[in-house]
């Protein structure tokens, strides 16, 4: 008889052994959380160090977001029998901090801020790329496309309010304010 678990589907670069497809897709679920982690801390560390009121809302909505993801990755790492992730990653406290630093210096700026969200959108955007163009079980993909969907949007909303921001701060600075 043969055995069809989730952890011996056909996906991954190693179809000769189940067994190291299995780790690889872990793993690479593991990156997501640590990802998802990163713009949850980092979301909300925005909304603390904001003083526009249409933002504060927003950035948490989104950091509540990432919880969520993380909570349904960890599920799906525990599916395959891993030991999900439970912290972000170096480079998600580095970007953090750098946000909490640009914020102080320059006043919680609220272009600054929104930059700082945009290139950390941009990083779960390509961690989730990058996870997508590999082949990956029905119930795998179906969750990182419907987060990615989300990441998207989030992306979207906030270069468009960065775009925004930047209009007005140039249409003041040419009346003398």
């Amino acid at each position: 008889m043969t055995n069809t678990s989730n952890t011996e589907t056909m996906w991954s670069a190693q179809p000769d052994n189940p067994a190291a497809a299995n780790d690889e897709m872990i793993s690479k679920l593991n990156g997501l959380i640590a990802t998802c982690r990163d713009g949850q801390e980092g979301f909300k560390q925005a909304a603390e160090g904001i003083e526009n009121a249409d933002l504060k809302p927003l950035f948490y909505e989104i950091s509540r977001q990432r919880a969520t993801f993380v909570g349904e990755l960890q599920d799906l790492v525990r599916t395959l029998g891993g030991d999900p992730e439970n912290a972000g990653s170096v480079t998600g406290a580095f970007h953090r901090g750098w946000i909490n630093l640009r914020a102080t210096v320059s006043g919680g700026d609220e272009v600054a801020v929104l930059s700082e969200c945009e290139r950390g959108e941009d990083v779960a955007k390509a961690e989730y790329e990058k996870v997508l163009e590999g082949a990956l079980p029905a119930y795998i993909q179906q969750t990182l496309q419907q987060q990615y969907g989300t990441v998207l949007a989030a992306h979207d909303r906030i270069k468009s309010l960065r775009d925004t921001a930047r209009g007005e701060r140039s249409s003041t600075a040419g009346i003398g304010f």
